[in-house]
């Protein structure tokens, strides 16, 4: 049951249905009533959206209002792409403040990139239920590894147990402070000795004749994380002496690392990105001024831009007045905001009667262009002002998010080309890079749209090499 009297957590679920859609809100009540507690804790929103049948962009959008009115909490999990498991969880991207990440089970690193390093999970409140994952200090060794290790990436066994011993040969729980000798029989292969607390490993590769004598090993636990080679023993009986000098138990496993282990690390589901989350309008809404510390610059691989911007905007409060034409433009402004959240994308910010947004793909941002140039035929139509002209420039590539002017932006020449190839659009026409084009998705979508863009080269100011355009007229 709830954790708190049932009046506030009623008051609560009362004020998110201000917010946002009255069924995805029935649907996350009932799962706080009902559902076990590993289920509200990291919640990936795709994979809930997916099992509950509902659209993906109504669920985030009522789960960053829940966080916002407090029902629920945020991580920002940077996770390593091979094991899945979580190197660093972070309440705000603002602690993400190293170039690179290590994943110590995998003896591998990452750069550190909002692309697919980064997951956004959501977890119940204790103010509205107190579960397991809170006191993770409580948990059994495998539910460490299920709520507390693994991302939500991974699609784990409901009997995690059975497969455990598959995986791994032993398993100590030991407390702050303490020391504890595990004594093992080492079969042929290759061993990780992992502890899922402080992400220390030590490798052990086992070939060769089976020895008599005994082995021995040594691990020390404390809050520095010191890369050790790799040990060659043969088969046969090992000591391990383990001596945990944290404030916290650790818990040490020796991994075998086999077929099993490999087919459990494959099960993926796709999870809530970074990337995609900082392009999302209700989170850019809630969330727009505390996303990244000042100075903090965190890398995106590849990000679409799209810049649109009114044509003879002057000529047009020449001719119908200041009134009609400053309400046009603000309809204008409405119009294109609610299409480019529809298509997935955010309103970065407005300059004058500019607009810069951004997208996850080539082909939202396309998409949006395609309806929001409708659109402006459409209101000048009904409003019989038809010199409702948009000039529109894509362009995808990478770019560093920062904090500019209180609020988050983004840097580097991917923004700049994009911003000058809508320079050059002409009246009513979308003009997008080679990039955009070679996109398989925004291909798919101009041919359906039985659109053949033409192609020319063009040099942009403050741009050394020559750019390959394509205008969508």
């Amino acid at each position: 049951m709830y954790h708190s009297g049932m009046n506030e957590a009623d008051a609560l679920f009362a004020a998110l249905r201000q917010s946002s859609d009255g069924g995805v809100v029935d649907m996350l009540e009932r799962l706080v009533r009902d559902a076990p507690d590993q289920a509200l804790n990291k919640i990936n929103a795709l994979d809930l959206a997916a099992r509950k049948g509902i659209g993906e962009e109504r669920l985030i959008a009522a789960l960053l209002n829940a966080v916002g009115l407090g029902l629920f909490e945020m991580t920002w999990s940077v996770t390593c792409p091979s094991c899945a498991g979580v190197l660093s969880a972070n309440k705000s991207l603002k602690t993400l403040d190293r170039s690179q990440y290590n994943c110590a089970f995998c003896a591998a690193g990452y750069e550190t990139t909002l692309d697919d390093l980064v997951e956004v999970t959501f977890t119940v409140s204790p103010r509205l239920r107190k579960i397991a994952a809170h006191s993770p200090d409580e948990l059994s060794i495998t539910e460490y590894y299920r709520q507390i290790f693994w991302s939500s990436a991974i699609e784990l066994p409901a009997d995690l147990d059975r497969l455990w011993r598959e995986v791994t040969l032993e398993t100590i729980d030991l407390p702050a402070g303490e020391r504890a000798i595990l004594s093992l029989h080492l079969p042929k292969g290759t061993l990780i000795v992992f502890d899922p607390v402080t992400h220390t490993a030590q490798f052990i590769e086992v070939g060769g004749e089976e020895t008599a004598e005994r082995q021995s090993l040594s691990m020390i636990f404390n809050k520095l994380q010191v890369p050790v080679e790799a040990v060659t023993l043969r088969p046969g009986s090992l000591r391990i002496a383990f001596e945990n000098r944290t404030e916290s138990r650790v818990l040490p496993t020796v991994w075998v690392m086999n077929q099993a282990l490999d087919d459990l690390l494959k099960q993926r589901k796709p999870v809530l990105t970074a990337k995609r989350l900082l392009t999302n309008q209700t989170f850019r809404d809630i969330h727009r001024t505390d996303t990244l510390a000042i100075g903090q610059r965190l890398k995106i691989l590849s990000l679409t831009f799209l810049f649109s911007d009114l044509k003879d905007s002057t000529a047009l409060y020449e001719r119908v007045g200041d009134l009609v034409a400053f309400d046009l433009v603000n309809e204008h402004f409405r119009l294109l905001q609610e299409i480019i959240a529809s298509e997935r994308g955010a309103v970065v910010k407005t300059i004058g009667d500019a607009i810069m947004a951004t997208f996850e793909t080539p082909d939202r941002a396309i998409a949006a262009a395609l309806r929001m140039r409708e659109a402006m035929s459409d209101l000048g139509a009904e409003r019989q002002h038809q010199s409702l002209h948009l000039k529109m420039g894509i362009h995808e590539g990478s770019c560093l998010a920062v904090t500019l002017n209180a609020q988050q932006d983004y840097f580097g020449q991917t923004v700049n080309i994009a911003s000058r190839v809508q320079g050059i659009a002409g009246s009513r026409s979308i003009v997008v890079t080679e990039q955009v084009v070679e996109n398989a998705e925004a291909r798919a979508l101009l041919e359906s749209n039985g659109l053949k863009p033409a192609p020319r080269s063009v040099t942009l100011s403050g741009i050394a090499d020559k750019v390959s355009i394509y205008e969508i007229s």
